[in-house]
């Protein structure tokens, strides 16, 4: 009884998935990205162990401290290009690279964040030429935001970001970050009334097991948009 008890939890400290599922608490995050760093490092062949390292270090570069963002970001950016360069044919390395940079991006703000524009749409281009369903369409629906958010001098584009979202909910009808980028380009056109329909789908959608931090999340930012719309 008393291994029964104690043996499944200390196993569970020393899984970064089990970890990385409780990512919501920021020690359970920073213990998985410690174990997969140290894993890359000791076999920098390791595929999985880099592109989950980027992966989490998404998580922390967007989630956790303000101050340790940008810093998880880069690392994330590095883990992902390491996996691109150890799969090559694979597109978890491709996809993590570009979340992250896209995470960077944004925080930089526009004048600085552009320069990133080129790197991010080639890495999702080579996800779509892949594997277009690789999680759920998370490629389209990132192209979907990279072209909401990129100006039209620069290749922008609303009507794009309309396909691809609509594309990526193709494969999970469900998604709560593709129904809400959608939403976000639909008020942008001017479009209120599709975009409510669209936050509510948000609101009403059943929450993913591998990503229900990031459902409550969006769920959280429906609310607060629909009831913004006037």
């Amino acid at each position: 009884m008393y291994i029964a008890v104690f043996s499944a939890p200390l196993l569970a400290q020393e899984d970064p998935d089990a970890l990385y599922r409780e990512r919501e608490d920021g020690a359970n995050a920073n213990r998985a990205v410690e174990i997969w760093n140290n894993r890359l490092t000791a076999n920098p062949r390791d595929f999985e162990s880099a592109w989950k390292l980027a992966r989490a270090e998404y998580w922390l570069g967007t989630q956790g401290p303000m101050a340790e963002r940008r810093t998880a970001l880069e690392r994330g950016t590095e883990a992902g290009r390491t996996a691109s360069m150890i799969e090559a044919a694979r597109p978890e390395g491709y996809f993590w690279m570009a979340a992250n940079m896209g995470a960077l991006a944004e925080s930089y703000g526009l004048r600085q964040g552009i320069k990133y524009r080129g790197p991010i749409k080639d890495a999702l281009e080579k996800v779509l030429m892949i594997d277009p369903a690789y999680q759920h369409g998370s490629a389209d629906r990132a192209l979907g935001r990279w072209y909401f958010k990129v100006p039209g001098l620069f290749g922008g584009n609303k009507k794009k970001s309309e396909e691809h979202l609509r594309t990526s909910l193709t494969y999970d009808p469900n998604s709560t970050a593709s129904h809400y980028f959608l939403a976000e380009t639909l008020l942008d056109m001017d479009r209120k009334d599709d975009a409510r329909a669209e936050l509510q789908k948000v609101i009403d959608a059943p929450l993913d097991p591998d990503w229900t931090p990031e459902d409550r999340d969006f769920k959280e930012k429906a609310r607060r948009l629909v009831s913004s719309i006037k």
